[in-house]
């Protein structure tokens, strides 16, 4: 039997992210922010972001469909690093383990190609402890489309069966499931080292 490999997301489950804290310094209240945030669809346009847009195409298409109401974005990448300064509460340290059973460690996240190397920066260890990254927003391709799972198993050499799939997203672990990868949904790190030690990986 082949051993597990555990393909992990990153963003809400290695690295927290908040974006709010990139706009501190133009709203008031953390409230005024969060509701700037929703009145432009910055969730929606992220996530065009992550799937290969550039910054500065992403602030013209906001301008675009927000007029001067978008202008905040336009410190966003300046102010990106302070979105992704806290780790996720223990779950650095499930890597850890397993690193000390030796368990192939890949990931999969969606993430702007701009940005993704301010990640590297903050958390070095994201260059050392997986096999390979797929990062969107270099690939074109974003959770939960099929394409992007089989881009990390294909250029890897893995068979699905022998993978477990780690995200927050529940679009994504159905993505990862559709294609025979085992999945967890990360709701905590307690929570994923009971579902690994279940596997027989931990």
């Amino acid at each position: 039997m082949a051993r597990k490999s555990v393909i992990f997301d990153l963003g809400m489950v290695l690295i927290q992210w908040d974006p709010a804290l990139a706009f501190a310094d133009v709203f008031d209240t953390r409230e005024a922010a969060e509701a700037w945030l929703e009145r432009i669809a910055f969730h929606d346009w992220n996530r065009v972001q992550d799937g290969g847009r550039s910054f500065a195409d992403g602030l013209a298409a906001a301008r675009a469909d927000h007029g001067s109401l978008a202008d905040p974005l336009e410190g966003y990448l300046a102010a990106f690093p302070v979105t992704i300064e806290k780790p996720v509460p223990g779950a650095w340290e499930v890597i850890d383990l397993l690193l000390a059973r030796q368990v192939p460690l890949f990931a999969i996240t969606n993430w702007a190609a701009e940005t993704w190397p301010m990640a590297l920066d903050a958390y070095p260890r994201l260059g050392r402890v997986f096999r390979d990254v797929v990062v969107s927003g270099q690939a074109g391709l974003l959770k939960p489309e099929p394409a992007i799972y089989r881009l990390l198993l294909d250029r890897n050499g893995l068979d699905a069966g022998d993978c477990i799939f780690v995200d927050d997203s529940p679009a994504n672990v159905e993505g990862a499931r559709a294609l025979g990868i085992d999945a967890i949904r990360f709701t905590g790190a307690g929570e994923l080292l009971r579902a690994l030690a279940a596997r027989g990986v931990l």
